[in-house]
């Protein structure tokens, strides 16, 4: 399933992929990818400086992860250009959330934050109890 959302013209589409052959559900262990399209749609070219994320487990554990760039990149987007890149979350738990955003910034210097939309990471592990 694909996550996507717009922010001053720059769209994030995320879409998460859980990684069987690198988790380990007896040792509650489980690794996601998820693949990333930021999307140039504004008249500037944007430089992504930086990265929040807000990882949420199925056990209500949160981490939060701050750095420069993305996967060791501070890409220039120019209108109408894409950038793409893979990462990937590990977890103890079968199932978690994820949002964020990005801190981008214009050639005249102008800074903002843009949303990374919330996404589901789900694996065949999560046992499923109706209420």
């Amino acid at each position: 399933m694909e996550y996507s959302c717009t922010t001053r013209s720059i769209r994030v589409s995320v879409e998460p992929a859980f990684l069987e052959e690198q988790s380990s559900p007896t040792e509650n262990h489980y690794v996601w990818a998820y693949f990333v399209r930021v999307e140039n749609h504004g008249t500037d070219a944007v430089r992504l400086l930086s990265r929040y994320w807000h990882i949420t487990d199925a056990a209500g554990r949160v981490t939060e992860v701050r750095g420069p760039g993305v996967v060791g990149e501070q890409p220039l987007i120019g209108p109408g250009e894409a950038f793409e890149y893979t990462s990937g979350c590990p977890l103890n738990a079968p199932s978690g959330v994820m949002h964020g955003s990005y801190t981008m910034e214009t050639p005249a210097g102008d800074r903002f934050p843009v949303t990374v939309p919330a996404f589901s990471l789900d694996s065949p592990h999560q046992i499923c109890r109706p209420h």
